[in-house]
């Protein structure tokens, strides 16, 4: 099988799974949801081949058992970058710039998730670099650890899971075999729609709540110029 030719050979899933097993996915799976050093694995396109390949029994693993360790390597991982956001707290935002460590991968998670709070521990999974991150920020936040565990374990269900089985689902349709880099491509633009829609809902409640012109509070508004007036009326008297 052909699958996604974007990069090195070390990054191409088919190529990763052949070479070191459900072992290797679930040592990629764990190191992207919560190390620094894993924001740049294919962990989408590297599910979806799994789920593929234990279809066509290129993967000699039951399809129950994959999905479960998948999981469990996700909800483990982002538990590990919790507690080294809590361990290494504000000093991680004044780490310097390295090859494998960008100021700027750790300041759009933490905008992230201030923006969306918990259900950014969700969203997150399907967002390739900021699901690197967002734990660790949440760790360095203190969220409440309840919350953020059983964000941690719906978020890990849905993405380790539901990316695998989807693989799974559509492992035996000849147009997937054929067309497989397209898929893993389309992937990849549907894992940012949750975030799109988010971002659409954000702006519009924020126009909502802001001011109309000429109200009073506005930059425009005739409330807070008035005041003057009132006091120059009153000096000339």
């Amino acid at each position: 099988m052909n699958t996604l030719a974007l990069g090195p050979q070390w990054l191409d899933p088919d190529y990763l799974i052949a070479t070191f097993g459900l072992i290797g996915v679930l040592v990629i799976v764990f190191a992207e949801s919560g190390l620094l050093i894993g924001f740049f694995l294919p962990g989408d396109a590297l599910l979806f081949t799994t789920g593929l390949l234990v279809t066509t029994n290129k993967l000699d693993q039951p399809l129950a058992l994959v999905c479960f360790l998948v999981v469990l390597a996700a909800v483990i991982g982002d538990q590990v970058g919790y507690l080294f956001g809590r361990k290494v707290g504000p000093s991680l935002f004044k780490r310097p710039d390295s090859r494998l460590f960008k100021q700027e991968n750790v300041e759009k998670a933490h905008d992230f998730f201030e923006k969306y709070g918990p259900k950014s521990l969700i969203l997150a999974r399907f967002v390739p670099i900021v699901r690197t991150f967002t734990p660790i920020i949440a760790g360095v936040s203190r969220m409440n650890y309840r919350s953020f565990i059983t964000f941690n374990i719906v978020g890990g269900v849905l993405w380790g899971a539901g990316v695998t089985l989807l693989g799974a689902l559509l492992g035996n349709v000849g147009f997937v075999h054929k067309n497989i880099e397209l898929i893993l491509i389309v992937i990849v633009l549907v894992s940012v729609v949750p975030i799109a829609i988010e971002y659409l809902r954000a702006r519009g409640k924020a126009k909502k709540e802001a001011p109309a012109p000429g109200a009073p509070g506005s930059a425009q508004g005739g409330g807070t110029p008035a005041e003057p007036s009132r006091r120059g009326r009153h000096a000339k008297r």
